[in-house]
């Protein structure tokens, strides 16, 4: 791994305080998720739990409701067990158009003291790409990250696991979300820049309300791929989305910073289909993009979209897996065409554009030179873009080979090279 403006590669990233402890965490990590078991999701009480309330408290950051969330292996009821105490949690965010939105997602209290400065520091994740179908969120998995629901039929996975057990161990607060419109009502908004930058913030404020913790305690953000850009967003929104949050440190890996690119970069690989994901996503919130796609999808992409609007992401590869978004319109053009032929779809998909506010905080960004999902100058013009208004960003490149371009090996192996010197970056940021 090689690094850009900066002082950092996959070895010196990992300093040695640390370093032993997250190694050591990683071979249990992977012994506890090797034995994933699969469940269904088909509670009366989770339905119950994810359908919000009449009325809610409209403060971002606001805890709507709670209940208890057993990890993967605890006995349900038992206290103190490793490695910590996870709470389903529901809390307040903004829509796009600043209309409160009801979240849902996790907060884990670790059982291991933390040992830095000040008081215990809180880190949001944002989980990569798992699919758009409300059975896809990660804190319904928290305790069987593998569940298959036979009704649709689908499979989900929550595989953030790996990076919050190396926060865990560490003593952090881990606060997953499950973005808007994941489990609960609505279109899950994938890849919408302010309403995932305001599900990861308003995550930070109900995770530090929930624990009852310091205004002033230390918050970091952290995610891959669709995580990264959330991380991304949260980190320019902080400033004046979120002011009081004490952020420390966010680490972005791979962020989809600008969304025509990764279209291009994905139309007809193993995960194509994630298009149609942004697709719905964007379609929801702006009506002149919906008017567009009723003109120029033709029947099979308006199917399409429909399927893929329920479905997680194991399913998408399996149904849509290498497919061109060419069969999907009307013209038989890509839908990058499509979108240079109408100016105002451009428009909506360049304000999801990451990089054009400045982060209040150090920024650690990782992109792979041969990355097949987001393409490595995507991520290059987020860092150029940053260090022009004057950020603390540093980046780091995966140097991996092209491996079977299309298959994503090339945009996995990063999220995995990634991991150590990522946690390492916002752990030392914590304790200065």
């Amino acid at each position: 791994m090689t690094q850009t403006g900066g002082n950092i590669s996959l070895a010196s990233a990992c300093r040695p305080r640390g370093a032993r402890r997250l190694a050591a965490l990683v071979t249990a990590s992977v012994v506890v998720v090797t034995g994933l078991t699969m469940g269904t999701s088909t509670a009366a009480a989770a339905r119950d739990f994810y359908t919000p309330p009449t009325q809610f408290a409209t403060q971002p950051g606001s805890v709507i409701r709670t209940e208890p969330s057993p990890l993967l292996l605890q006995i349900p009821g038992l206290p103190n067990q490793w490695p910590g105490t996870a709470t389903r949690i529901m809390y307040t965010s903004r829509y796009q158009d600043g209309t409160p939105a009801a979240v849902t997602g996790t907060v884990v209290e670790p059982t291991a003291p933390w040992r830095g400065k000040g008081p215990r520091p809180t880190v949001v994740l944002g989980p990569g790409t798992v699919g758009q179908g409300d059975q896809c969120a990660g804190s319904k998995m928290m305790s069987l990250p593998l569940a298959i629901d036979p009704t649709k039929p689908s499979i989900a996975v929550n595989y953030s696991a790996l990076e919050m057990n190396l926060l865990l161990l560490n003593g952090v607060r881990v606060a997953l979300t499950d973005y808007i419109g994941m489990g609960t009502p609505g279109v899950h908004t994938y890849v919408n820049r302010l309403e995932s930058g305001h599900a990861m913030l308003d995550a930070a404020r109900a995770a530090l309300r929930l624990a009852k913790a310091p205004a002033d305690s230390p918050v970091g953000f952290s995610g891959y791929s669709q995580g990264g850009g959330a991380a991304a967003s949260a980190a320019e929104l902080a400033a004046t989305y979120a002011p009081e949050l004490n952020v420390k440190a966010t680490y972005a890996g791979a962020p989809p910073a600008d969304l025509f690119k990764v279209i291009g970069q994905i139309d007809g690989s193993a995960i194509s289909g994630a298009i149609g994901y942004a697709i719905n996503g964007l379609r929801a919130r702006y009506a002149r993009l919906e008017r567009v796609v009723g003109a120029e999808t033709n029947r099979s992409g308006r199917a399409a979209l429909g399927r893929l609007s329920q479905q997680c992401i194991g399913d998408t590869i399996l149904s849509f897996g290498f497919q061109r978004t060419s069969s999907w319109t009307r013209t038989r053009d890509s839908l990058t065409d499509v979108i240079l032929r109408h100016p105002d779809v451009r428009k909506i998909v360049e304000e999801q554009r990451i990089g054009t506010l400045r982060p209040n905080a150090p920024v650690l960004l990782e992109g792979g030179i041969n990355d097949d999902v987001i393409p490595y100058d995507g991520v290059a013009e987020l860092y150029r873009d940053w260090r022009a208004q004057g950020a603390d960003v540093t980046m780091v490149t995966n140097p991996t080979p092209p491996i079977l371009p299309g298959l994503v090996v090339n945009h996995a192996l990063p999220m995995l090279a990634t991991m150590l010197p990522g946690t390492q970056f916002i752990l030392t940021h914590f304790d200065r």
